[in-house]
Parts: structure tokens; sequence; C-alpha cells
């Protein structure tokens, strides 16, 4: 068996739990084809019926698919999305998930991303993330800050903490595959960020400064803060805080695994419904903060890079 054909299995077993006679929805473009195309031969050997649905790539993470592919996604009951750009903060995905349809979404997978990411040690990835999906749903407020000059502190107030730990088995479970972060919607931000990978634009030249204030996008920031802009002014909304969990990720400019690293931050503007916020755009885009320290409600979770939580 391949790398590639483990990483699938791990996807429809042990992660999605796909069953026989179930129904399973997979979402790719010509970009995942062949990555798509194994996890539907994975799906059909436990006896399911998988569709393969396959679209045009989407301009930007959370622009929504084409309404045939929506309503495939609100019948099924397991969703497996494999795409260039991210579903998973479309109204379409969350549809299915409040319908009980369980899935993940595999935003600019790669099939090297897949093999390694999800070769992780499953256990210790999903305490970390466990762990630090608690503590931010404990806690009213978070700072970080990092060499570069990164210092920023996010309002948690009343927001819920969610862990990525490749876990989807029961209904209306959703996920990011590959695994490995604890996130939250915050509920505002203030301060300075300084970035090294960006969703669909990859690695910059230079780390690029993000301003942020009252819980909004502040700097102008040039071609990524237009793709945001082409959403509205709900665009610029502070929509995610994640710490990545995965020891087997590195930095690489795709965004996916790069918020994954063991001992990055990584913030998002756009659309937050989907996890808890109160913001719906077609638009939700990742940047990450490489070697950060992250206090959350006055426990240290990292320092200068290093995961320090007790997992």
């Amino acid at each position: 068996m391949s790398d590639l054909e483990r990483a699938v299995e791990t996807v429809v077993g042990p992660c999605l739990g796909v069953a026989p006679g179930e129904e399973v929805v997979i979402v790719a473009d010509p970009t995942t084809e062949r990555i798509a195309a194994a996890l539907r031969a994975a799906a059909a050997r436990r006896g399911a019926e998988p569709l393969l649905c396959l679209m045009e790539p989407r301009s930007v993470d959370g622009e929504e698919p084409p309404a045939a592919v929506a309503a495939a996604l609100a019948a099924a009951s397991v969703f497996i999305a494999p795409t260039a750009r991210s579903l998973s903060h479309t109204r379409a995905r969350k549809a299915a998930t409040e319908r009980g349809a369980r899935g993940a979404t595999l935003p600019g997978v790669t099939e090297d991303m897949l093999a390694r990411l999800m070769a992780c040690d499953f256990e210790l990835m999903a305490a970390r993330s466990a762990a630090v999906a608690e503590l931010l749903t404990a806690a009213s407020e978070a700072h970080v800050t990092c060499p570069r000059g990164t210092d920023l502190h996010l309002d948690l107030t009343g927001r819920t903490g969610i862990a990525d730990d490749g876990r989807m088995t029961e209904p209306g479970a959703f996920g990011n595959l590959p695994c490995g972060e604890g996130f939250i919607a915050p509920l505002g931000g203030e301060g300075v960020a300084y970035v090294v990978s960006l969703a669909t634009l990859g690695k910059p030249d230079a780390p690029l400064r993000l301003e942020i204030a009252g819980g909004r996008l502040a700097s102008p920031a040039g071609e990524w803060g237009a793709l945001l802009d082409a959403a509205g002014t709900a665009g610029r909304n502070l929509a995610e805080l994640g710490v990545g969990t995965n020891e087997r990720a590195t930095l690489t400019g795709n965004i996916l695994e790069d918020e994954k690293i063991l001992g990055t931050v990584h913030i998002a503007f756009g659309a937050s419904a989907g996890i808890g916020g109160t913001v719906a755009v077609p638009v939700h885009l990742d940047a990450l903060i490489e070697a950060p320290t992250l206090d959350v409600g006055g426990a240290r979770v990292l320092e200068d890079g290093r995961f320090v939580l007790a997992a």
C-alpha cells in the first residue's frame, strides 16, 4: 500500500468512519482529481456509495460552490472536499453540517502533504488540540507576540474553542484535513501581526505587517487585502485565532499545512459564522505567525515557537 493509499484509508476510516451503504459526496476540482479518485475508491472499498462531484476551481477561499454541489452536500451522509480553495466557511458546507452530515475539507491538499501529515502521532496531536480548545473556551482574552514585532490582543469573551483533531465520526461533525489545530472565532482584537504565509498567495518575500483595530484588518495589506475587500466591508473581519498542533507539518507556503505547524499561531479574516462567529461572507483567509509566544487567559501555550501547554 502506498503512502497516499494509507492516508486516504485513514481519512475514510478512523477520521470519518465511513460505513457500508452511506452516501459519500466527494467534491473536487481539476487540481485534486487524483486524490479525489483515491478517496472515492477507499469509500467504495468500505461498501459505501461514493459520488464524485468535479467542479471548476473557486477563485478564493470561502467562495460558494455551484448550487448543484451544494445540494449534493446537503443530501450526503458524509462529505469530503479536497479542493484548491476552501469550502470550510461556505454556507453550503455549514448547511450540510447542520443537516447532520459529517465531513472534512482539504483545501489546497497535495498527495505529499496528505501522506506526511496524516502519519503524525494522532493521539498526541488530538490531546494538544483538545487542550488548546478547552483553554480558549475558558479564557476571555489571548495575547500573541513574536520576535518580528507581533503584539496582538484578542477578545475571546463568550466564544467556544474547537479542536481540529481528525475525529469526525459523530453526526454533524466537521473538520479540516490534514488535521492538527485548536482554534476559536474571536469577538475582537487589537494590535499588530507579522505573518510569513498567506492563504492564496503563499510565502511573501518579507513578513507582511498586518494592523488590527476594532476587530478588523486596518492596514491596506496590498493584494491580500484586496482579496478580502472583494467580499465587502465584512471581509476584513478578524475571524479566527488558531494554534498548530501537528508535529509533521513544515513551512511550505501552503496554508493548509502551514497553519498546522506545531508551535505556530495563525489568524484569519473574513467569514467566522461556520466556527462560532457571526460574520458570513464569501472569503476566509488565514495568515501564519512564526515563532510566537501565546498566552491565553494567563496560561502560557507557546513560548518562542515551542508548545509548552500540558496536553
